[in-house]
């Protein structure tokens, strides 16, 4: 065997090492029991994806011996080419070392392995890149890291004691050998092979996380009608209205969803502040039974508004809460409605405010031009407020990190532009976005009595921010009236053992309006998709509308439901059940919350399943036909 081929061996050994130790340490660090099954299963399919990204990096290599011409054995160029040789065996080995780290810090961020999300933050390298820094202490990492593989390469790597290459045609023909395996690796090896198992916990750990990373840039869109069941058109049309439709609304056309919504009431004249908290979820908080002390603020805040018990996150990542609250709509697989091409000129939130005399703000701490939100909510008739304002206000900065200004300077930043307003009497409405409860979980000193760099501290100088936030506010002429609505954007963590927990989606909101609304408890199912049309009821507007949500305090009982996902699973809750509509595969039913993997599978409810469908189909297709658009009203 020549040195070249013992080199691409050691590359090769390395790599299998390294990746069944990741296997191996995630599977403890995950703390679940696991079955010797389970075990097997774990390594067995483990080994197949790691033999399908094994000859992709092993090409490269074998390309490089069998393109240079042979440097002569014993030569002076021959020791040359073999320390050049062994620096790149250091640095193949610490690239391993690095994605193994790498995969250990998004477990403990998200409980996966590389997947969409992980795709979706590479394509922002300065807040991704700056909030590692912030989080990890990054340089004695790489440092501690390149120096250990140097020493390993050093004193395992293969000696030059012969040629380093075999003959032309062999070279060539390990060329074509390992492309051949490599091409029928990506031909014939998909994700599905990990799903034999219900665990979704084991179906990770069966994967390569090279592997989950390229798999998810490939399938970050998704095509429904493509990939999931489908309702004939005149059937989904019939089903999706007889769905939307409210006693208060009159459909405007024989097909779609457009309809005229009157307000059971009269007009309230009231501001409206509604903030999107980042990553709280419902257990944080005590009045959902946590015992940490860790949210005073806001549970004091529930007992003196309108707490909403039983609300549930559309998706596991802040654009999927922005689109939910701004136009109400289920999500579509893939990427969410933020982030895709012709997303402007939506029917909004904002621009049904607009259209009756509100001035909409898009508030945001950090730098907006991340996940397109500048673009997206400027594009639908929002004023844009970010970072980049923080200068211009003249305003004082009491914290910051990678992803935004401290909350309670985001709250001073947003009273700026809501006194302004208020002094030429304008009504206003801001959705305003946080940042603080956000990984590297740091805040300004001396405001709560926990450390920083933990989530649980982060979560009370979230909570510390608000109530800060509302002292302030109190003193200004508008606070009587208006109202300010706290709701997260997603939960801290969306995974588990099944595909989509359900209780893991749950989100707290409250709605805090002292002079304008007595305090009480809304139990009933809902989703993010109808905060929008539950708060034009609650103002008693009048307006045209291509929402899918509910106004819940007018909604028939019964009716209510509620919509979860991951970027290519589709939840549906209703009654206590779950529908889940997955790529290629026929439709669940899951009955109460799914919290455990062997949770008792339904009956097929067919009526059921059909409701599930023809919301989600409708989305999809609504939106990719344009039909979401804003259109003018016919009173315009």
């Amino acid at each position: 065997m020549s040195q070249s081929s013992k080199q691409i061996l050691w590359v090769a050994s390395w790599f299998l090492l390294i990746s069944n130790a990741t296997r191996l340490g995630l599977s403890l660090f995950s703390g679940e029991p696991y079955m010797v099954g389970e075990w097997t299963r774990i390594f067995v399919i483990g080994l197949i994806f790691d033999i399908t990204v094994l000859p992709w990096l092993l090409l490269p290599w074998a390309l490089y011996s069998a393109i240079l011409p042979d440097p002569g054995k014993h030569s002076q160029v021959q020791k040359l080419e073999n320390i050049w040789r062994m620096i790149w065996g250091a640095l193949y080995l610490s690239f391993f070392v690095v994605i193994g780290v790498a995969e250990f810090t998004f477990w403990a961020e998200f409980a996966s392995r590389f997947d969409f999300i992980a795709v979706d933050y590479l394509v922002y390298t300065h807040e991704v890149m700056g909030n590692i820094r912030e989080s990890y202490p990054v340089a004695l990492w790489l440092l501690v890291i390149s120096g250990s593989c140097l020493t390993v390469t050093w004193l395992t790597w293969p000696g030059a004691v012969d040629s380093l290459r075999s003959s032309r045609s062999f070279q060539w023909k390990s060329v074509l050998t390992i492309g051949l395996i490599g091409a029928m690796g990506a031909m014939f090896v998909n994700l599905d092979i990990a799903k034999i198992s219900s665990n979704v916990y084991v179906q990770q750990l069966s994967g390569n996380g090279i592997y989950a990373l390229f798999s998810a840039y490939h399938n970050n869109e998704l095509e429904y009608d493509k990939y999931y069941p489908t309702k004939n058109t005149a059937d989904l049309n019939e089903n999706i209205r007889d769905l939307v439709k409210q006693t208060n609304s009159t459909f405007v056309s024989a097909d779609g969803i457009e309809r005229h919504v009157s307000a059971y009431g009269p007009q309230k004249n009231a501001n409206v502040i509604l903030v999107s908290i980042e990553s709280l979820s419902a257990d944080y908080l005590g009045v959902f039974g946590n015992t940490l002390g860790i949210t005073p603020e806001l549970d004091k805040l529930a007992k003196q508004g309108l707490l909403f018990t039983n609300i549930f996150a559309t998706g596991t990542r802040t654009v999927r809460g922005l689109e939910a609250l701004s136009i109400g709509t289920p999500p579509t697989p893939g990427q969410s409605i933020v982030r895709r091409p012709k997303n402007n000129g939506l029917e909004n939130l904002g621009e049904e405010l607009n259209e009756n005399g509100w001035k909409p703000y898009w508030i945001y701490g950090g730098y907006g031009f991340f996940d397109n939100m500048n673009a997206y909510f400027g594009a639908n008739e929002y004023t844009v407020v970010d970072r980049t304002d923080v200068e211009e206000e003249g305003l004082t900065v009491h914290g910051e990190n990678i992803w935004g200004i401290a909350d309670e300077d985001l709250y001073t930043l947003a009273m700026i532009k809501m006194d302004r307003e208020f002094a030429k009497g304008n009504r206003f409405f801001a959705h305003v976005m946080t940042t603080s409860n956000h990984r590297p979980y740091t805040f300004p000193e001396n405001r709560i009595d926990l450390p920083q760099n933990y989530r649980e501290g982060a979560v009370k100088y979230t909570d510390w921010a608000i109530g800060d936030f509302i002292r302030r506010s109190s003193t200004k002429p508008w606070f009587d009236n208006t109202l300010f609505i706290f709701v997260s954007d997603h939960t801290a963590k969306a995974a588990g053992k099944t595909d989509l927990p359900v209780w893991r989606y749950h989100i707290p909101m409250i709605w805090y309006a002292p002079k304008l609304m007595n305090p009480g408890i809304m139990e009933r199912l809902m989703s993010q998709v109808d905060v929008g049309p539950s708060l034009l009821g609650w103002l008693g507007v009048n307006y045209q509308s291509r929402f899918f949500g509910y106004d819940i305090f007018n909604l028939e009982p019964g009716r209510e439901r509620a919509f979860i996902s991951t970027y290519q699973k589709l939840g549906y809750l209703k009654g206590g059940r779950t529908v889940v509509l997955d790529v290629n595969k026929a439709p669940e039913v899951i009955s109460g919350l799914a919290i455990e993997s062997d949770a008792p599978k339904q009956p097929n409810d067919s009526l059921l399943i059909s409701e599930a469908i023809a919301w989600y189909q409708s989305a999809s297709q609504y939106f990719s036909s344009g039909y979401l658009k804003d259109f003018p009203d016919e009173d315009d």
